[in-house]
Order: C-alpha cells, then sequence, then structure tokens
C-alpha cells in the first residue's frame, strides 16, 4: 500500500496537468452528448464526475477514463422517448450497473480478448478521423451538430461528410481565427515551446490554448464586437444562483416504475452495450500505455456496473470507458489514474463554483484541441505501417476503420472481426498441411490444428500423387485432425496401392487422434490391380 502510494505521489506532476487536458476535453463532450441524448444538460456532467472518480477509483486500469459515450446516444433517446420520465430512465441505468456487475462476477470480460490488434488500431484510427471530420465544423463555427457526436448520420439531417462541407458555408470570423489559432498554438506549443524547458512540460497546452482563446474573444468585444462569438458558440454549463439552485440539478430514480418491462429491456440494453464498448476501449487503452499495462476486465465490468449505478441514483447519463478521454490522458503524459481522478474532482469543483467562467470558453478552441488529438491517434505513419505488414493486417485494420467512419462503433468492430476471422481462418488453412516432394517421393506433414475446411486440398494433393510414388503422412506434430480429414486419409491408405503408391501414416504416441488401427505407424504397400497369380491363368 505503502509503495503504491509512493507511486501516485512521484506521478503527480504528470498525473495533474494531464487531469487538466481530459478536464478540458471532457467538458464540451459531457453536455454534447447528454445535448444529443435529449437528457438534462447536467446529467452528462454527473457522469463525467462518477466516471473520473468512482470508476477511476475502482478500475484497475492506470490511463482508461470513464464517462458518457456518444455509442449510447441513440439508446437513451429512445429509452427517454418510451417511458416519457426521465426519473424512470435514471432507475433503467441504475438496473443496467447491477447488471454489469453481474457480467464481471461471470467473467464476461474475457470477450476483450478476442478483438485482433489489427481491429483494435484501427478502432483508435477511425476515432481519431471522426474527430478530425466532427470537430471541423465547430472549430470555424458551424455548430449545427452537437459536440461528441460520432454517428455518420447525424440527428440534425446531416452525416459527417456533408456537414464538413456545409461548415464551409457557414464559416463565422471569430470562431474561424479562434480556431486556426488554437490549433497552431498546440503544434508550437508541443513540438517547440514545451520541449524548451522542463517547467514547461507541465503546463498543459490545452489549458494555454483555453486561455489565449477566451482572452482573444473577449478583446473582440471592445475592438470588434461583429466577430465575438456569441453565446451559442460558447460552453453552456447550468449556472445555480445558491447552494440548493446546485443540489436541484441532481435527479433521483423513480422506484416505482419497477414493473414497467420497458425499465428492464432498456437496462439490459445499456449493460450490453456499455460492457461491450468499455472492453473494446480497455483494449485499446492497454495498446495505447506506454508501459503496456493489463487491465483485468471483469474487475473493470464490475467497477463500470458500480459507477453506473451510482449515477443513476443521483441524475447521471450510462458510462463506459471512453477511447476520446483516454487518448487524451495519455497524451497528456499520465503515469496512474490519478490524472482520471483528478478530472472529475475538477468536472465537480468547476461547475460548482466557477460555471460562469467555463461558459466563456468557446467550442472552435476545444474543436481544435479534439482535431490535435485526432491527428495523433489516425497518422498517416500509422496506415503506412500496417501496409508494410501485409494484407492480412492491413485489410482488417483499414475496413475497420472505414466501417467505424460509415457506421458506428459496434458495427465497425462486428466487420472488422469477421474481416480479421476471415485471414486467420485463411491462415490456419494454408499453414495446417505441408507438402513436400523430391522425385516421386512425397511428405504431407499436417501441423497442429486440421479442420474439415482443409479437407479439398488434402484430398486433392492425395489425389495428384502419380502412380509408383512413395508418401509419408506426418501426424506426429497435430494436436487436432477433424474426422473428415482422418476418413480421407484412411481412404487414400486403401486405394494408393492400387497404384503403385507405398503410403506409410506416423501417428502421435501422446494423443488419440481418430485413426483406426493399433500403433503408431500404419504402412500401405504398393501392390498391382490383379494378382499376378490371376494375371498367369489370363
Amino acid at each position: 500500500m505503502l509503495q503504491k502510494v509512493k507511486q501516485y505521489a512521484s506521478a503527480l506532476r504528470y498525473d495533474f496537468p494531464s487531469s487538466v487536458v481530459v478536464f478540458l476535453v471532457a467538458l464540451p463532450l459531457c453536455l454534447g452528448i447528454a445535448l444529443g441524448s435529449g437528457a438534462p444538460l447536467f446529467s452528462g456532467i454527473i457522469a463525467g464526475m462518477v466516471g473520473g472518480i468512482v470508476i477511476g477509483a475502482l478500475s484497475g486500469s492506470q490511463l482508461s477514463v470513464s464517462g458518457p459515450a456518444a455509442g449510447l446516444t441513440a439508446i437513451v433517446v429512445v429509452a427517454i422517448g418510451k417511458l416519457q420520465v426521465y426519473e424512470a430512465f435514471l432507475l433503467a441505468v441504475v438496473l443496467g450497473g447491477v447488471f454489469q456487475i453481474i457480467l464481471g462476477s461471470l467473467k464476461a470480460g474475457i470477450l476483450g480478448d478476442y478483438i485482433p490488434s489489427s481491429v483494435i488500431k484501427g478502432m483508435l484510427a477511425a476515432i481519431g478521423l471522426i474527430l478530425i471530420l466532427k470537430q471541423f465544423p465547430h472549430m470555424v463555427g458551424y455548430d449545427k451538430d452537437y459536440p461528441g457526436d460520432e454517428a455518420f448520420s447525424q440527428t440534425s439531417g446531416d452525416n459527417t461528410f456533408s456537414a464538413l462541407f456545409g461548415s464551409l458555408r457557414h464559416l463565422l470570423p471569430g470562431a474561424l481565427m479562434i480556431g486556426v489559432v488554437s490549433l497552431a498554438l498546440m503544434i508550437v506549443w508541443e513540438k517547440y515551446i514545451a520541449p524548451k524547458a522542463r517547467i514547461l512540460k507541465l503546463v498543459p497546452g490545452p489549458l494555454v490554448v483555453v486561455l489565449i482563446a477566451v482572452a482573444i474573444n473577449e478583446t473582440l468585444r471592445s475592438v470588434a464586437p461583429e466577430m465575438v462569438i456569441k453565446e451559442s458558440h460558447l460552453v453552456k454549463i447550468p449556472v445555480a444562483d445558491s447552494f440548493n439552485g446546485f443540489i436541484s440539478f441532481f435527479t433521483f430514480p423513480d422506484f416505482s416504475h419497477i414493473l414497467n418491462p420497458v425499465v428492464w429491456t432498456t437496462a439490459i440494453t445499456i449493460a450490453i452495450v456499455a460492457s461491450l464498448e468499455t472492453l473494446l476501449n480497455i483494449e485499446a487503452s492497454d495498446d495505447l500505455d506506454p508501459y503496456q499495462r493489463v487491465t483485468p476486465t471483469n474487475r473493470e465490468l464490475m467497477a463500470q456496473g458500480a459507477g453506473n449505478m451510482l449515477s443513476g441514483l443521483i441524475g447521471g447519463l450510462p458510462i463506459t470507458s471512453v477511447v476520446v478521454r483516454t487518448s487524451a490522458n495519455i497524451n497528456g503524459g499520465a503515469k496512474t489514474k490519478m490524472s482520471t481522478i483528478f478530472h472529475g474532482i475538477l468536472l465537480l469543483l468547476s461547475v460548482a463554483f466557477i460555471p460562469a467562467v467555463l461558459n466563456l470558453i468557446p467550442l472552435s478552441a476545444l474543436a481544435a484541441i479534439l482535431i490535435f488529438t485526432g491527428y495523433k491517434l489516425a497518422k498517416p505513419s500509422l496506415f503506412l505501417k500496417f501496409y508494410k505488414k501485409g494484407w492480412d493486417q492491413f485489410l482488417p485494420f483499414v475496413l475497420t476503420v472505414a466501417a467505424i467512419l460509415l457506421t458506428d462503433l459496434l458495427k465497425g468492430i462486428l466487420i472488422g472481426c469477421v474481416v480479421g476471422l476471415f485471414f486467420v481462418i485463411r491462415s490456419n488453412f494454408k499453414s495446417a498441411v505441408l507438402v513436400v516432394s523430391d522425385a516421386n517421393k512425397y511428405l504431407f506433414r499436417l501441423r497442429k490444428d486440421v479442420s474439415f475446411l482443409n479437407k479439398p486440398i488434402i484430398k486433392n494433393r492425395l489425389e495428384q500423387v502419380p502412380e509408383n510414388s512413395s508418401v509419408l503422412i506426418d501426424a506426429t506434430r497435430a494436436d487436432f485432425i477433424d474426422k473428415d480429414i482422418v476418413e480421407v486419409i484412411e481412404d487414400f491408405l486403401k486405394h494408393a496401392p492400387l497404384k503403385g503408391i507405398t503410403v506409410e501414416l506416423k501417428k502421435s504416441h501422446f494423443k488419440e487422434q481418430g485413426f483406426s488401427g493399433n500403433g503408431s505407424k500404419v504402412i500401405a504397400k504398393a501392390k498391382p490391380i490383379v494378382p499376378e497369380k490371376e494375371m498367369a491363368e489370363v
């Protein structure tokens, strides 16, 4: 315990600046997702606070950040519409958390380990491209869609690309100027300014960007009022005029709806989708972690369940682990989970004490920060790296990227997994059987697992062996041989001598492989189709 305290204390100089970065990224996303979900704005902030403080403390992940997720907005919108009462929806969130704890106790977290690495990398690259494409309109002042939307088809009627081109026709000079300055400052700060002095590395670039953006907009009020960014393009947090007013932002579930079947179906849907997204994002988080630490996934599901229970009990949206905040956390230099916890505390303190100050922040500045984060996730070098690895890695990667861009996260991952599975089967299909020949001598070596999918190639290659040849079938290294393959080989043992072919079958000494007969060796000697005695009689 003492060692962990020392570890967290020594990492504080990295974790606190990173928590500020995550806080600035999370703030508009929490509000935007709440807006897109048709829920009270403060519900997104509550989910962000619980995701940071509670899940951050309970999780075994050192760098993952949890909060309200764009992938759940469609579920939330439909559920609130069906239930009509927000307090009934909160009950569904609480029950969803209970189901997640049950999933964790049933060891369902192992599902995340079956996602191919190329698909996880594709997911990260896709999220990066989505950030660039989706945040560009906000950077230039076109805020028709809510911040944080990741879906291809938007609630505004646009899609990702039409909104991008539409933003070029609706540029706001003030937002455009602040957005461009913010993006340029992010690049210059990270590449040229921060490396110059050790003390500057402790100052988060996004914080500098936000402060300068606010200063520019406030200066425009007196210098060029026509370019000032209006309130509709600034952060919009509910402001309480008293402590009781702040407490009124929290809402509690109505347990009188416990028998409503819609509440239960919503809870199960939230539990399944939130758990799947969390497992995917945890895999991505571990992949991005410079120390490649491994998160215990079953513990993560139970931590997420506890977080969702608390979030629902006090009025928050459902929570998952989220890639955007996690990648911002890692890029910010975080070393331990204290960064995640601090970002949750910062959300709580800021909305409680300085909401009016936060409402001065231009959305275009925050969009520039997210675009910079997106570029880091989807660098061109990453695509080139996978291309050099070969088509079996590149195709699952690039198709996952395309599928997520054109659909959503879960559908894209499913498509990527199907493509990845195809290449795994293809690879196993090719490597399961080795065939080599020297003159009229043939070796068929069965490796590891030989399934029915290998039946056509084995059958055809055996039948292509010319007459009067010698064949060795080595099955000693095979762990599993499908019964169809056993049948093909035994059939060949019966009819090969009719073509003058001598066959030797070597079986494993250590495992039962399904071949008939005793012993580890079977030899079928060459013999003519008609015995010599009968030929003489003819």
